[in-house]
């Protein structure tokens, strides 16, 4: 049988000039640090997916969820192809906290100017500008 795209989403979740990220762990890029996310459901759209993973995995409320990219990210090593969705989302609430400790080992927010590394190969694909269209980290959320 023919392996086939999935689909994942990314949610990018500002706080002032602070940016959402986890280390992930336990699954294709283990040690790199990414934006929350994960798998779109079936019948879920990518705005629930985003409300859900990001709530589930660090404890933070989002809401206002909007369309940002899409990039195409292949996984060599692992032979794994996705279909990333990326969306931001309003932060609301919470603090970040570890909620999903076999996905990641750290949580917290940092500046857009000193991002940690190494980055997953997906977020690192929408900062090189790789999406459709191209990431620009002007917010389309606020009036940056």
């Amino acid at each position: 049988m023919a392996q086939r795209p999935m689909v994942g989403v990314g949610v990018i979740v500002t706080r002032d000039d602070y940016v959402l990220l986890m280390k992930r762990h336990g699954s294709h890029g283990s040690g790199t640090w990414s934006m929350p996310g994960g798998h779109l459901e079936f019948g879920e759209s990518p705005q629930e997916c985003a409300i859900r993973e990001t709530f589930e995995e660090t404890g933070i409320t989002i809401d206002n969820v909007v369309f940002r990219s899409i990039t195409n990210d292949v996984f060599e090593k692992e032979e794994k192809h996705y279909i990333t969705i990326w969306v931001e989302g309003a932060y609301v609430s919470g603090e970040a906290i570890i909620n999903s400790a076999y996905e990641m080992t750290e949580v917290g927010w940092f500046s857009w100017g000193s991002l940690p590394v190494p980055l997953f190969l997906p977020f690192r694909n929408l900062l090189e500008g790789a999406g459709m269209p191209p990431f620009e980290r002007k917010s389309l959320l606020t009036s940056e």
